[in-house]
């Protein structure tokens, strides 16, 4: 049996708000952001790379090489001269030749293409997976925020009517005062009566103190979780929440997150496997460059293009066991999912048992305060004409506070187990 949980507006609007503005959730979408960047650089990978670089240098000394031009060639200019009876051939100097470049500049542009290569093809996938993994991770947060809000939410109504609950035992306590001083002044009762109710007062007092700061407490912690002042008001509505848990409502199954999660964790390591795979292929790149290289800033234009090929022999099988390592992973997390499906299916029975358990004692609650309601009436009746003692009295008002205060503890452990259960079958519908 299934049908769909009806929904209390106010707390509705109140997770929008927790999704629209939390602080973790933001940070999460951040992070997405960040991976869809990094599958965007993955993609520009096969672009061409353009770059310009250039050089100019000034020498001075240095190691150098002597070359006798001018010994080995004046002999013979100076002969060609005689017979021919000319100035044709002129005297050249010996020549000096240093190692640093004086005056020399060097400017190109370099274009670098990859032509083949595997790891750019992997590298895109896996990244991407990521994406889908990081996508994942939010709606995971989302669903634990919706949990979180809806929990704090209880908590706060909770506290709130146990306020409520002690301020109407406050106004039992001060009817019954007014009465015993009524029986005082006709010498009905003694003063060790009004000696008593006193104390009760400022026992229910110091636990209604007590209740106001867990009050106060939720309240902090809602507003927290909604990234508010912690003092903003909350608004609320026990009433629909009442009827919400009287439903006793059993959810669907969705797709839990989790397992979506481990079985994109899987395809990552099986890409990983392809990668650690493409050692064994080369890769293939083509380099061009244009540029001018001269001394004294002349023209010295020049064109060089070349292809590069990297072709591994050997690694030791360093690659080979890094794949094996991957190969591991991967059996290690289908256990995990088999694992996981098996937790899954175990918290969702555990939490639908809890919740039919607590459905049926906050019913049981709402005959048996009827009953203390009744008892109480009819004991404050009798004590007024005298019939009952004020012990009487004093237990029927405490049994009406006490199932009050259980009624309202199982209700709210109603819709607490609701939202755990909402939890395990991820059946709230997400943004």
């Amino acid at each position: 049996m299934s049908f769909s949980q009806p929904q209390n507006e106010i707390l509705e609007n109140y997770i929008d708000q927790a999704i629209q503005s939390n602080h973790g959730l933001r940070e999460q979408h951040f992070l997405l952001e960040k991976n869809m960047l990094a599958l965007r650089e993955a993609k520009r990978l096969l672009i061409p790379e353009v770059g310009f670089t250039t050089s100019y240098s000034l020498a001075s000394g240095g190691r150098d090489f002597q070359l006798p031009l001018g010994d080995l060639m004046n002999p013979v200019y100076s002969a060609l001269n005689s017979l021919t009876m000319s100035n044709a051939y002129p005297q050249i100097d010996n020549e000096t030749i240093t190692f640093l470049p004086n005056n020399f500049y060097d400017a190109r542009l370099r274009l670098t293409q990859p032509l083949l290569n595997l790891e750019i093809f992997y590298l895109k996938k896996i990244r991407s997976e990521l994406i889908d993994l990081k996508a994942i991770e939010i709606q995971v947060f989302k669903r634990e925020l919706v949990k979180d809000v809806k929990l704090g939410y209880y908590q706060y109504l909770q506290a709130s009517e146990a306020v409520r609950i002690y301020d109407n035992a406050l106004g039992l306590l001060a009817e019954s005062q007014r009465v015993n001083e009524n029986l005082l002044r006709n010498d009905k009762v003694i003063p060790a009566v009004l000696i008593r109710i006193e104390s009760e007062i400022i026992n229910v007092k110091a636990q209604r103190n007590q209740a106001q700061a867990n009050q106060k407490n939720a309240l902090a912690y809602f507003n927290f979780l909604l990234n508010r002042d912690l003092e903003s008001p909350i608004e609320t509505d026990s009433v629909a929440l009442a009827a919400l848990a009287g439903n006793g409502v059993v959810f669907q199954f969705g797709n839990r997150e989790e397992l979506q999660q481990l079985r994109t964790t899987q395809n990552i390591n099986t890409l990983a496997v392809g990668l650690k795979r493409t050692y064994k292929l080369p890769k293939i790149g083509m380099q061009v460059e244009v540029g001018s290289q001269n001394f004294d800033f002349k023209y010295g234009g020049y064109v060089l293009a070349g292809l590069s090929a990297e072709i591994p022999l050997y690694t030791a099988n360093r690659n080979k066991l890094q794949v094996q390592q991957v190969q591991l992973d991967i059996k290690a997390t289908d256990e995990k999912i088999a694992q996981v499906e098996k937790q899954i299916e175990l918290q969702t029975a555990t939490a639908k048992n809890s919740l039919f358990a607590e459905i049926e004692t906050w019913k049981s609650y709402q005959s048996q305060l009827e009953n203390a309601k009744r008892q109480y009436r009819d004991t404050f009746r009798r004590y007024k004409e005298g019939v009952s003692n004020y012990i009487e009295l004093l237990d029927a008002r405490t049994q009406v506070t006490d199932i009050e205060l259980q009624q309202s503890l199982a209700m709210f452990a109603v819709l607490t187990k609701q939202a755990e259960l909402e939890r395990a079958t991820a059946a709230y519908p997400l943004p």
